[in-house]
């Protein structure tokens, strides 16, 4: 939601005048950094420093502590500081969730003097089960396993003995309990400390309710009977107060009786319930139970605090703790398709790495793969080194939840264990910190040079500013503005890691308009294929808003899941055999310490002149009359020579049978609508072709065409924020048609002339 409200307003392709404005401080690259208009880059350990100084330029009393630190230009802070003021009531400022109280703390006190609280930053009591801090529950439960005050100890969940603070030395603790029993869907590393492991049901099997971020209520209703028994938290508890081990939902809708019993028979904002068996079915029916959230309040903003001095930021390296974009704290680490997906930044797979500046890297020696030993609290670890351009210098980012040693056949024994660093005190960022080479490599596996474009430099992004496009709306198409793509980054060793988008760059027609409407009987470039004439029936085609991408995979996870892609392992991903059909490319221009970050879904692009099409020998790749390039399985006999001709690279090679029949639970998994492939076979994007013949069944059963919207692609259907637009182009009244007229259209490589039915806004 907060992503697509925030791509809301930056969408200029409805001839907007406006957009909203995103400055990003950090110090390790983020998705959220990638999208800022205005990035600056600053170690963790200073981000107090930088709140104080932009908290007494805005009028909150800081008792003179308003120094910025020198890594943050005076211009960025004054003009962060400029625009708040200009837009009181209709600002924000977000902390970031690792950094430390203080900071959280000044946030509140800046959102309260620019009049956001109750406008765009709605302040509620928390909705946690137990207010308080996590971490001090764990170290008073630590501390009373110790004492001898806990003879039993059932634990629901979680994993505390891989990810609990390494100070507490929770496995030590635990060892002191007479009988320790463990709820959790696998045995994991604390289910092997335990003498009970207790089989927990899937939260898609069970009845249960949950609150959302505002505090609402939903009744979560199961997908689906319990495939191997297991029991619920809720029955657990059940249980052990004596209640004898009812069902499921006997425990919800009791609940939840009770409740309507206290509220008189009745229930506010629900005037149809006639006794609560109506309610009931009201509440599964509408999915959240009204006027549960929790009431705004309005509270008081002390800023006594401010006044003190910041402590001293310590001298050396500091470390970022974060959770891992695939796999958070550990908790995915078995699932296959979030292991080898590709991190939004990094695109490494099926590891983590200390991540770090080249200015960094350069003064310790390090360079892509080789090992450093990193020293903090006292505990050594060795962990492989990846270069990231644009994170802050003497500073050294981990990504938690690798390591695992108890979590299935998939997640063991992939990536580093780094929460032996981490402790109470330093959960999100560790001060003090060594880091020397050892003189090993380890071979990380990132695939954003996989599948690449051959070198091609010209018109694979296109990119201008805000302020160049309103100036001169033609600039995508050639207009004034324009200029070729030149390399850039210097200094930068990720050879082919970073591409210049060309803004206003156009290699479409001579005289630069857009080029959308070309292999519809127009004329373009010779060609060995056929015309053919797609201007009746249906024309399926897609747009692409790079402006509206983030980068966040949930794309490729959803096209993955609904096609029954495989996943190859991390060697076969180092010999560039990935088999994910859309590909988010991440491409860095300019500076290697203030690059500019860019995002490209890239999938087939279905061509109208398929190069791919000319070289198969036994037509196993061909062209539907409504534009689709579409595969034929088995027919295909692997000469790759399709692949070789793609100019996209988007093309997929079964080199082995990576599809594990022999595990009965995988083969519910699939998705029954579309074939598995088998070793020997290419594939690709196909357009969802099972949900395009879905439809087209349901509106021949209803005697009426397709409707525009109707059909959602997967990549569309997972989209946060709505880049992705799937219809007819032939209705000129769809979506994608009118997002193909606008001027920020283009194609990638249209010089080729393959006319691609897949294009891109700018």
């Amino acid at each position: 939601r907060y992503g697509r409200e925030f791509i809301d307003g930056r969408r200029v392709e409805n001839g907007a005048s406006e957009m909203n404005r995103l400055y990003v401080a950090e110090s390790t690259m983020t998705n959220t950094g990638a999208m800022a208009d205005h990035r600056v880059r600053v170690r963790a350990s200073e981000m107090e420093g930088l709140a104080r100084a932009l908290a007494g330029a805005l009028g909150v009393d800081v008792g003179g502590n308003a120094a910025a630190p020198a890594s943050v230009p005076a211009n960025w802070l004054s003009a962060v500081v400029a625009d708040l003021q200009s837009a009181t009531g209709a600002s924000i400022i977000i902390p970031g969730d690792n950094l430390p109280p203080a900071v959280h703390a000044l946030v509140h006190a800046m959102n309260d003097a620019l009049g956001n609280i109750g406008q765009t930053v709605i302040v509620t009591e928390p909705i946690e089960g137990v207010a308080g801090a996590s971490g001090q529950t764990i170290q008073d439960l630590v501390a009373d396993m110790n004492a001898g005050r806990v003879s039993t100890l059932i634990i629901l969940g979680g994993n505390p003995v891989f990810d609990a603070p390494a100070d507490l030395e929770f496995v030590t603790a635990l060892g002191q309990v007479e009988l320790r029993a463990h709820l959790s869907l696998y045995e994991d590393e604390t289910s092997e400390q335990c003498q009970w492991h207790i089989p927990q049901v899937h939260y898609l099997e069970e009845w249960s309710d949950a609150r959302a971020h505002d505090g609402t209520v939903s009744i979560v209703q199961p997908l689906i009977a319990p495939l191997y028994g297991g029991i619920s938290a809720h029955q657990v508890v059940d249980v052990l107060i004596g209640n004898g081990g009812a069902s499921n939902y006997d425990i919800v809708n009791g609940y939840w009786s009770a409740q309507y019993g206290q509220q008189g028979g009745t229930w506010p904002n629900l005037p149809r319930e006639t006794g609560f068996e109506a309610f009931w079915q009201t509440v599964l029916h509408d999915g959240v139970i009204p006027g549960t959230e929790a009431p705004p309040i309005t509270p008081t903003i002390s800023t006594a605090f401010a006044a003190q001095a910041p402590a001293a930021v310590p001298e050396g390296l500091e470390i970022v703790f974060r959770p891992d974009p695939g796999l958070w704290d550990g908790r995915f680490a078995n699932n296959a398709w979030l292991q080898e997906l590709p991190r939004p930044i990094t695109t490494l797979t099926w590891d983590n790495a200390a991540l770090m500046s080249m200015t960094t890297a350069e003064r310790l020696g390090l360079v892509n793969n080789s090992m450093v030993r990193l020293t903090a609290n006292g505990v050594n670890l060795d962990v492989p080194t990846w270069i990231m351009p644009g994170h802050a210098d003497n500073s050294i980012t981990l990504y938690v939840g690798f390591g695992r040693t108890r979590s299935g056949n998939v997640g063991n024994g992939t990536g580093f264990n780094v929460y032996p660093l981490r402790t109470s005190a330093t959960m999100g960022i560790a001060t003090g910190a060594q880091a020397v080479q050892t003189g090993e490599t380890y071979q990380l596996a990132a695939v954003q040079e996989h599948a690449s474009l051959e070198g091609r430099e010209h018109d694979i992004y296109r990119a201008t500013s805000f302020e160049s496009y309103v100036a001169n709306p033609n600039i995508i198409q050639g207009g004034e503005g324009g200029m070729p793509a030149e390399p850039s980054g210097e200094g930068n060793d990720h050879e082919g890691e970073t591409a210049t988008p060309a803004e206003g760059e156009a290699h479409g027609d001579p005289d630069g308009s857009p080029a959308e409407g070309e292999g519809h009987g127009q004329e373009h470039h010779p060609s060995l294929l056929p015309e053919y004439d797609y201007t009746k029936g249906y024309a399926w085609g897609m747009t692409i808003n790079l402006n509206a991408c983030i980068g966040c995979n949930a794309c490729v996870v959803g096209c993955q899941s609904e096609n029954n892609i495989p996943t190859v392992g991390k060697k076969n991903v180092e010999r560039s055999r990935e088999m994910h059909w859309l590909k988010i490319d991440r491409y860095f221009e300019g500076d290697v310490d203030q690059p500019n970050t860019y995002f490209q879904p890239r999938l087939c692009m279905h061509c109208e002149k398929a190069p791919c099409e000319l070289v198969c020998p036994v037509q196993a790749t061909s062209h539907s009359t409504e534009g689709l390039n579409e595969m034929t399985y088995n027919r295909c006999v692997g000469t790759k020579y399709c692949s070789n001709n793609c100019p996209y690279k988007v093309r997929r090679y079964n080199f082995l049978d990576y599809t594990n029949q022999e595990i009965p639970v995988l083969r519910l998994m699939a998705n029954p609508d579309v074939t598995i492939r088998s070793i020997g076979v290419m594939e690709k994007c196909t357009y969802c072709v099972q949900r395009i013949e879905m439809s087209r069944i349901e509106a021949d059963n209803q005697n009426r065409p397709i409707q525009d919207g109707e059909i959602k692609t997967a990549c569309q259907q997972t989209c946060p924020t709505e880049a992705i637009i799937f219809g007819n182009i032939n209705d000129p009244d769809s979506a994608v048609a009118k997002l193909k007229a606008t001027n920020l259209n283009f194609r990638m490589l249209d010089e080729l002339g393959t006319q691609t039915r897949t294009s891109y806004l700018a």
